[in-house]
């Protein structure tokens, strides 16, 4: 019958791909909210490396104490990068989709029993 014929073999998910999928869909959950998400503040040793780089290059971004007064009156939201597939999730101000100036990283804010669910659970898988 078939015997000289190779078997098709899908190609298996690797463990990235998984975890990318997994974070674009939680990513796309919080979205559809369209809520703006309450900011849970910055873990304090990422806001000293921060505070650190903007004295280093002064006036490449946004500065971390206007953000985050900006993330505390607006509110916050994720989004990916232009290629979501790349792995890249970023933290914006709510009204902002300026990623180049504006954006933080999940993994530097702080995770307390006050994060938003959906919020502490993004940041983990990402961790």
């Amino acid at each position: 019958m078939s015997e000289g014929l190779p078997n098709k073999v899908e190609s298996p998910v690797t463990e990235r791909e998984q975890r990318i999928n997994s974070v674009i869909a939680l990513i796309r959950e919080i979205a559809e909210s369209h809520e703006s998400l309450p900011f849970p503040g910055i873990a304090p040793e990422a806001y000293a490396k921060i505070k650190t780089t903007e004295q280093e290059f002064p006036g490449y971004g946004t500065s971390i104490d206007d953000l985050i007064k900006r993330f505390e009156t607006e509110g916050m939201k994720i989004v990916t990068g232009k290629n979501p597939r790349s792995g890249n999730v970023y933290v914006l101000p709510a009204q902002s989709n300026n990623i180049e100036t504006d954006s933080i990283s999940p993994r530097q804010l702080k995770i307390d029993e006050a994060t938003n669910e959906k919020l502490r659970e993004l940041i983990l898988r990402i961790i």
